[in-house]
């Protein structure tokens, strides 16, 4: 189904297939220079219909209210919508659609890195070799931590939260979780559930964040929930980087109650929190969950699968309001 009339704006540049695609279907008018300011956003979507936007993109209210009445769809190439004034999206009658699901896999796989790098000084290792510093193997060097029958606690239990579960197990890792809700048997495969935070924090010498952000999520790890960790367990988040409490996190990175990190996500990224930099114990990559080529392909289709179903007439397949 083509829709050659029907503009949609696209605030960041996506893989060649999805661009390809979308320019066969639709008049799309496209970015290849820097993220779109708001300013930007506004002025270029004077005479489109939809728009595709990304995580790093601010969709306020503010903004929402400026656009054309004629926008009633906004294609996030993401999961997650904190980025988007949901309520205002609502009361502007514009639907929000994500794309779940396609990107579970790769996202897992880099939860597994951060683990593993963080306990095993991977990063610290990486840079004694690239820097001539390695003085040779002794009993004694790079000493880190054992993975191997170790307790996961992961926070939030969804699709990713599973992948990452069925990974740690072949790691012999014993996996609890903490969810809004519990999982069926089918889909625990064993894992303990734990219907507090706080139960599960006392319980994991491991802790991987999967949750939403929501502002009942934010800031979920602080110095108190941290505190409820067992001394020298290792903290690792490929979700949202304000889901932490970073001063908290770097204090207790520093006094040795968290004895490492793996950090894929940050609050205020790419502008970091600086503390970060000046410690050995975290283990840091530049928000690469969903980053393999077929995983922002599919991503790019997915999005494309909303705008196709909605432009018909249908419901999209992956509406979120």
């Amino acid at each position: 189904m083509a829709f050659q009339h029907t503009k949609i704006l696209v605030t960041q540049e996506l893989p060649y297939e999805v661009e390809k695609r979308l320019q066969r279907d639709f008049d799309a008018i496209l970015n290849h220079g820097e993220a779109l300011t708001q300013e930007q956003i506004l002025s270029k979507a004077e005479t489109v219909e939809g728009l595709i936007v990304t995580v790093t993109d601010r969709i306020d209210a503010a903004l929402i209210r400026a656009l054309p009445d004629r926008i009633k769809i906004i294609a996030n190439f993401g999961v997650g919508t904190e980025h988007i004034d949901m309520e205002a999206a609502r009361k502007s009658g514009i639907l929000v659609t994500n794309t779940p699901g396609v990107l579970t896999e790769a996202t897992a796989d880099i939860a597994l890195l951060l683990l593993l790098g963080a306990a095993r000084r991977a990063g610290e290792g990486h840079v004694l070799v690239r820097d001539n510093a390695w003085r040779g193997w002794t009993p004694t060097s790079m000493i880190g931590h054992d993975v191997t029958g170790k307790r996961l606690g992961i926070v939030g239990m969804g699709r990713i939260g599973q992948a990452v579960a069925r990974r740690a197990q072949a790691f012999s890792m014993e996996i609890h979780y903490h969810n809004r809700h519990r999982l069926l048997p089918v889909k625990e495969k064993g894992a303990l559930y734990h219907g507090t935070l706080e139960d599960l924090l006392t319980r994991s010498d491991f802790l991987s964040l999967h949750t939403a952000l929501t502002p009942h999520t934010r800031g979920l790890l602080n110095g108190c929930t941290l505190s409820l960790l067992p001394r020298g367990a290792i903290v690792i988040n490929t979700a949202r980087g304000d889901l932490v409490d970073d001063d908290a996190l770097i204090a207790a990175l520093k006094s040795g109650q968290v004895a490492a990190a793996g950090l894929d996500v940050f609050s205020g990224e790419p502008h970091i929190h600086t503390g970060y930099a000046r410690l050995d114990n975290v283990f840091l990559l530049p928000h690469l969950g969903s980053a393999t080529s077929g995983t922002r392909m599919a991503m790019g289709f997915c999005a494309l699968e909303n705008l196709d179903a909605f432009f018909t007439g249908h419901k999209p397949p992956h509406l979120v309001s």
